[in-house]
């Protein structure tokens, strides 16, 4: 089962020209503000209509447009989760999550429909009142969207877009009204919902860390075009451009050439570096995530006795509950605190170990955690 989109569509600034395929595993859809995600996923749906292109969804042609067809949204059978939750105010929850389908004149708690995932094998049918309490509902149906806390706007959001079976599951950056408590509660149900989900899945979001953990495939969009897609792990590995590089959150890059002994000179950094990646190409930049670069006391043995270990300095530090963010220079001191070569990200633990400690310390940049990139 997969959900194969390949679509072109002129937006105010840019267009919009988008290919990918999402096989089973949910798929993450990243990108700044304006890349075009929120317009891929209303494409998608049937809200949007492309220039050109072609959708399918399990084998289905949803969307096509030299065979003229473009099903209507409401005959899709994609379930939407829009980033404000768009709920009907003037409907109970029961009536919101039950919306659009069509029910059978049983009771409350027999309503129910069947699944729309070809090939998913037999699978029970849930009424309405299941689909409630599987979000964690009970009691909440007679409840309009008004009187609810944002977390149960969330899930009955949620339950409504899974209440038709739908053959394709698009989320909206739908942890993003939401407080940092709830939004780590809603992402296990949201990872236990999608563990036993059936049909395709394309999440959307801002946030690096909650795509990583929700998803196993990533497709990086910018200003409409796809900078980079595979799995996930292999994307923040070695990022194809120096874009993708900081979509996905780094923060330590060097201009860099490649000197007469095969190392690379990191122009940015003041210092000479062994890579372990296999780069066929003259590099233009060199790079490593914060949260990878080690940093220790210094110690009797000279830095040059260690493997891309520097002399470093701290020019500013900021810190948060669990972490603590070093801005270093190497080399030297700096004479001011914006004076720095690299940003470090340690734990507390870590920080307290070496913080009274006289500097200068050693900063550790490992050859396979370095990455390069091309012009």
């Amino acid at each position: 089962m997969s959900l194969e989109v390949a679509i072109e569509k002129k937006v105010a600034d840019f267009q919009l020209a988008v290919e990918f395929t999402a096989d089973g595993a949910p798929l993450g859809l990243l990108g700044p503000s304006g890349s075009g995600k929120t317009m891929t996923l209303r494409a998608i749906a049937g809200l949007e209509t492309p220039d050109r292109g072609r959708i399918v969804l399990h084998g289905r042609v949803l969307f096509d447009s030299e065979r003229r067809i473009n099903v209507p949204a409401r005959k899709r059978r994609v379930g939407l989760l829009f980033q404000n939750y768009a709920l009907f105010p003037h409907l109970t929850v029961a009536e919101n999550v039950a919306f659009g389908l069509r029910l059978g004149k049983g009771k409350r708690g027999r309503r129910a429909i069947p699944s729309a995932v070809p090939n998913s094998g037999p699978s029970p049918v849930m009424s309405i009142d299941q689909r409630l309490a599987a979000m964690h509902l009970e009691g909440l149906a007679s409840r309009y969207p008004a009187t609810l806390s944002g977390g149960e706007q969330q899930r009955v959001a949620l339950a409504r877009a899974l209440a038709i079976e739908p053959a394709a599951l698009l989320l909206d950056e739908p942890f993003s009204a939401l407080d940092t408590h709830l939004r780590s509660a809603l992402e296990r149900q949201l990872r236990d919902t999608l563990s036993s989900y059936k049909g395709s899945t394309v999440f959307v979001s801002h946030n690096l860390e909650e795509a990583y953990r929700l998803c196993e495939e990533l497709v990086v969009l910018e200003r409409g075009r796809v900078a980079a897609r595979g799995p996930k792990k292999e994307v923040f590995r070695y990022p194809p451009t120096l874009e993708v590089a900081y979509l996905t959150g780094c923060k330590n890059v060097s201009r860099a050439r490649r000197s007469a002994d095969g190392h690379i000179e990191a122009l940015d950094w003041n210092c000479k570096l062994h890579v372990a990646q296999n780069f066929p190409k003259p590099p233009a930049h060199v790079a490593i995530r914060a949260h990878h670069i080690r940093v220790r006391p210094g110690d009797a043995a000279a830095p040059e006795s260690r493997e891309n270990a520097f002399s470093c300095w701290l020019a500013a530090m900021t810190e948060t509950p669990f972490r603590v963010t070093l801005d270093l220079r190497v080399g030297g001191p700096p004479a001011h605190p914006r004076d720095s070569h690299v940003q470090a990200e340690v734990f507390k633990q870590e920080w307290d170990s070496f913080r009274n400690i006289p500097q200068p310390w050693l900063v550790e940049l490992a050859p396979d955690r370095l990455f390069l990139l091309p012009d």
